[in-house]
């Protein structure tokens, strides 16, 4: 079995408005959201072996602070600039380059990519998944290089303000 959580990076700050996409920072909600969903993740018993994150600035802050709660080494996060932006194809050719000892893996970007695969694995229509939103998707098989159309099983979809306890 191999799970694969896909995690859209946290709210996200627009008070600059000449500052290059790639380098906007999480804003003060992204900031409370993010450690929020790492408990939300730690609350599901998630241990994962790799996180892989989009390396703009909001991805790499929300996969740190993940990172953090789940009490994963913050050094050993892979930030691949395959995932800024990232569509289907790219996320699905980053993840079949994951190494098959990986049995629970995290992919950390952006939307529409991050939506428009949730919905391609699980064969279900999420709609969109919000900022600092999580899916998590299980696969029976041995390979990340196996992962089909509608191959998933989705676990759980979870999102900052579906809890009453959202800050």
């Amino acid at each position: 079995m191999k799970r694969l959580y896909l995690i859209r990076h946290a709210k996200s700050s627009w008070a600059e408005p000449g500052l290059d996409d790639f380098d906007r920072p999480l804003n003060h909600r992204g900031k409370a959201d993010a450690p929020s969903m790492g408990q939300r993740l730690a609350g599901h018993k998630v241990r994962l072996d790799l996180i892989v994150a989009s390396p703009a600035k909001r991805a790499r802050k929300t996969a740190r602070i993940i990172a953090e709660a789940l009490g994963y080494a913050e050094k050993s996060i892979h930030f691949d600039p395959a995932l800024y932006m990232a569509e289907v194809p790219i996320l699905l050719e980053t993840i079949a380059e994951v190494p098959d000892s990986t049995e629970e893996l995290a992919l950390v970007g952006h939307n529409y990519g991050i939506t428009d695969l949730a919905d391609w694995l699980t064969g279900r229509s999420i709609g969109n998944i919000p900022t600092c939103g999580i899916v998590g998707i299980e696969f029976d098989c041995r390979s990340w290089s196996d992962l089909k159309e509608g191959s998933g099983r989705l676990l759980f979809f979870d999102y900052p303000k579906q809890h009453p306890d959202r800050r």
